[in-house]
C-alpha cells in the first residue's frame, strides 16, 4: 500500500539558479545537493515540511535523455509550455506576497479573492507555476 509522496521533480535549466530561488527568495530548507557525477541531486522543501522534498533536475540530466529531447524539453519548459504547477499553502496570502514580490519572485496573478481562500500565482525563473494559497 502506498503512504505518502516523498519527492516530486521539478525540471529546471540552471540548477545553481534554482538553488538562489527556492532557498533565498522562497525560503525554502535546502535538503540535499549532492554531485552525483552523472548528475546533480539538489532537493529542497518549504519550512517545516520535514517527509517531503522537490527535485531540481536539470533538463537533460535524466539518463536516456538525448540531446535532442533534452533541447526540446528545454525549449518547452523555457516557452512556458510545459512547466509544473502546484500549490503552497501560507497563512497570509497577501502579507506572504508582499515579502516574495520583494525578494523578487514574479507573480502572475496578485492575491485575489477566490471560493476556496485567497490565491495568487507567481513562476520561477524556468516556467514552473505555483499557487499561493490561505484556505479559508
Amino acid at each position: 500500500m502506498i503512504q505518502r509522496l516523498s519527492h516530486t521533480t521539478l525540471y529546471v535549466t540552471d540548477q545553481d539558479a534554482a538553488r538562489d530561488f527556492y532557498v533565498n527568495k522562497l525560503g525554502f530548507d535546502l535538503k540535499m545537493d549532492q554531485n552525483l557525477g552523472e548528475f546533480r541531486w539538489l532537493t529542497v522543501a518549504p519550512k517545516g515540511q520535514a517527509n517531503f522534498e522537490i527535485i531540481l533536475m536539470k533538463v537533460g540530466a535524466n539518463r536516456g535523455n538525448d540531446a535532442e529531447s533534452a533541447a526540446q524539453l528545454r525549449a518547452l519548459l523555457e516557452s512556458g509550455k510545459l512547466g509544473a504547477a502546484g500549490v503552497f499553502d501560507t497563512a497570509d496570502c497577501r502579507k506572504t506576497h508582499d515579502e516574495l514580490k520583494s525578494r523578487g519572485v514574479e507573480f502572475l496573478q496578485e492575491p485575489t479573492d477566490r471560493f476556496y481562500g485567497i490565491e495568487a500565482i507567481f513562476r520561477d525563473p524556468f516556467g514552473n507555476r505555483f499557487s499561493l494559497t490561505q484556505p479559508k
